[in-house]
């Protein structure tokens, strides 16, 4: 480990050093004297490095180019899967755990050992490993290599010892999961498909084992040939020949019917009992054609599931895809047909997998669907099935830290401890309405507090102008209270003002924020060279914005005070300005200067209804100058307990009063 540099380096001199470093000296202007002579100081030093040590402790937000997911139905807990080798595991509010293969490679498929604690995953370099979910950082128990063929599915049975992996080549290899090594049974494509056939069938898409007789194993091969194992015998019960690829496939829990789901857009209904012939062909979303002619091809139904219910004949079917082709430009779909009924959810990002969840674990036993966990590519969504509507359930993860890209953020300890209640009383009146009124479904999983017993905030700006206060004290974040910046300012018309010159997409960006906790006074400073001074209050308000307009381009060694100003310059008029010539002063409308002096965003100038929680007080814009956009804000500070406030770009520093008429702005020598 790299030792760390001694705590007191650099000052355990005795004489007074000035910001250049040069010993400052008491004698008069003109008459320089020798500096002090330094002299050491002995000073025992108690911090060594081995006091300090860095690790991970968790990690936030949504995962980064998600692939899969799996659930636990006994333990109630979600695995997600990610390019990059990650597997995110969550449950109960608070339950977050982070694993990351070595490897890097990207996880394509995640099995549970259903209520055992473990948990498999297939990655992109066609190893297997095994992973112990009963400690407190998870574990690789086992790995698997196949060296020869591709991993392309993989199924483990509820409460078996056998794992099935498929591969591209069409061949289904057998793994022990206890000892992780690779039995010696293999059903080869060719004894599957008949030896007398000499086309591939293509790789195994899919793999599951009969509900009636886990000694039966359901191969799904990608060209449309199915075939039933019977892994005793070690012969096929029957051969399904269809002209169309297969993506997925789904058993009725009586084991006597499977649904597949095509490259066409179409839903296969097989009954065992005649495997000629599908027993049903439906095309959910494909256009009806005259004459009885074969409807509309549509896009692959990539994935469907199929879930009986007790309360009614008619079971779930659940899949995403088969729009029609002639739909161009809608977002990417999930649909639920229950009976006749059929609802068409559009998502917001694409859909890579989802999952839905039931009562029980048994495959033979009636599944009582009462959720959908949706995986897409930026959010994570589950989906009320015990409702017609189908309503989302509020998710109580921190997915949504980049809804709008993060551009600063600001960390806080030791936080009054009243402070957190009230933004989160603040913040929950603003909650968005219609969500499902039951509980989170993924509630496995046990966690404790940590071991801080002081508050610890999380602040973070984003592009949008939007700020975002997170509870950090436990392990978990905790959204607690958003705030709008974009609502100080009027919506800007195209073509109008500045601002678009200036910062084309995101004029409202936070840059940086300073907060005083105990005071809660609140400072924004945005990308558009404004600054926002905000108070906090529990009840609503209707006031106006008071607006300041600052030029930070003054000469060396010139000072604006209030009696350089005009007698507008306090801080509690809303129309306040420092510049050269105020806004509607005569014969300053056809000057280039007056023109070029505006700020790149226009402040609401009337009064403004401003809920409880932090409420606008203060803007200062910097101004454009002759042509020029003002140069950003760099630094910012405030000092509640003397109000004041700090602010500078490269080449000046401003310094704010509270009371009325106080204003400096200064060149720094």
């Amino acid at each position: 480990m790299k030792k760390f540099r001694k705590v007191l380096d650099g000052l355990t001199t005795s004489s007074p050093v000035n910001v250049g470093g040069a010993p400052l000296s008491s004698s008069t202007a003109g008459t320089p004297t020798a500096a002090p002579t330094p002299r050491e100081i002995e000073v025992q030093e108690t911090l060594v490095s081995e006091n300090f040590q860095i690790c991970k402790t968790v990690r936030h937000g949504f995962p980064y180019q998600p692939t899969t997911l799996a659930f636990d139905p006994v333990q109630k807990i979600l695995a997600i899967g990610s390019r990059t080798g990650g597997v995110r595991i969550l449950g109960r509010p608070g339950v977050d755990c982070y694993c990351q293969h070595e490897s890097g490679a990207a996880v394509l498929q995640l099995q549970f050992l259903i209520n055992e604690g473990a948990l498999v995953t297939a990655c992109a370099d066609d190893t297997l490993h095994l992973w112990n979910l009963r400690q407190k950082r998870p574990a690789i128990l086992h790995s698997l290599k196949f060296n020869r063929e591709r991993i392309t599915f993989c199924h483990l049975p509820f409460q078996s010892k056998w794992l099935y992996v498929g591969t591209e080549r069409g061949n289904t290899h057998i793994v022990n999961i206890e000892s992780f090594v690779l039995s010696g049974y293999v059903i080869m494509w060719n004894k599957a498909i008949e030896l007398s056939t000499k086309t591939h069938p293509g790789p195994v898409v899919h793999l599951s084992d009969s509900p009636k007789d886990e000694g039966r194993l359901l191969i799904g091969f990608e060209s449309g040939t199915v075939v039933q194992w019977d892994l005793r015998v070690k012969k096929a019960d029957f051969r399904i020949y269809y002209d169309e690829a297969i993506h997925s496939v789904s058993w009725h829990h009586e084991g006597k019917q499977f649904m597949c789901s095509h490259s066409d857009g179409s839903l296969t209904v097989w009954n065992l009992r005649n495997t000629s012939k599908p027993f049903q062909v439906t095309f959910p979303h494909g256009k009806p054609q005259r004459d009885g002619k074969k409807p509309e091809s549509c896009k692959p139904i990539l994935k469907v599931e199929y879930k009986t219910t007790r309360n009614s004949s008619e079971p779930f079917v659940i899949f995403s895809g088969g729009l029609s082709y002639d739909k161009a430009g809608r977002r990417p779909t999930l649909t639920i047909m229950h009976g006749k009924a059929i609802t068409v959810l559009e998502m917001d990002h694409p859909i890579v997998d989802f999952i839905a969840l039931c009562e029980t674990p048994y495959p033979n036993e009636v599944q009582e669907p009462y959720a959908v966990v949706v995986l897409l590519e930026k959010d994570l969504i589950v989906l009320d099935l015990t409702q017609s509507s189908f309503p989302i359930f509020e998710n109580p993860y921190p997915m949504d830290i980049h809804e709008s890209p993060v551009t600063c953020t600001a960390y806080f300890a030791d936080c009054p401890p009243d402070l957190i209640p009230v933004l989160y009383s603040i913040g929950a009146k603003h909650k968005k309405q219609g969500y499902s009124h039951k509980e989170w479904p993924v509630s496995g999983g046990t966690w404790t507090l940590g071991t801080q017993t002081y508050p610890e905030i999380i602040i973070t700006g984003h592009a949008d102008g939007s700020i975002k206060f997170w509870d950090a004290t436990a392990i978990t974040l905790q959204m607690l209270y958003k705030l709008k910046t974009s609502k100080v300012f009027e919506k800007p018309k195209v073509g109008e003002g500045r601002g678009a010159e200036l910062v084309e997409e995101d004029p409202y960006a936070v840059q940086m924020v300073s907060w005083c906790p105990q005071s809660r006074i609140f400072c924004v400073v945005g990308i558009s060279a404004h600054l926002i001074l905000y108070r906090f209050s529990k009840h609503d308000a209707t006031t106006e914005i008071v607006s300041l307009e600052v030029r930070l381009q003054c000469e060396v060694e010139d000072t604006i005070t209030p009696s350089d100003a005009d007698a507008n310059t306090g801080l509690s008029d809303s129309s306040s300005h420092l510049h050269q010539h105020p806004p509607g002063s005569p014969g300053s409308a056809n000057t280039e200067g007056v023109r070029d002096s505006i700020p790149c965003l226009r402040v609401k100038n009337r009064p403004v209804r401003m809920p409880p929680g932090y409420q606008a007080e203060l803007v200062v814009q910097l101004l454009w100058v002759d042509g020029e956009p003002p140069q950003q804000i760099t630094s910012l500070d405030v000092n509640s307990a003397y109000g004041l406030m700090a602010l500078g770009n490269v080449s000046v520093v401003g310094i704010l009063h509270e009371h009325p008429g106080a204003v400096w702005f200064q060149r720094p020598a």
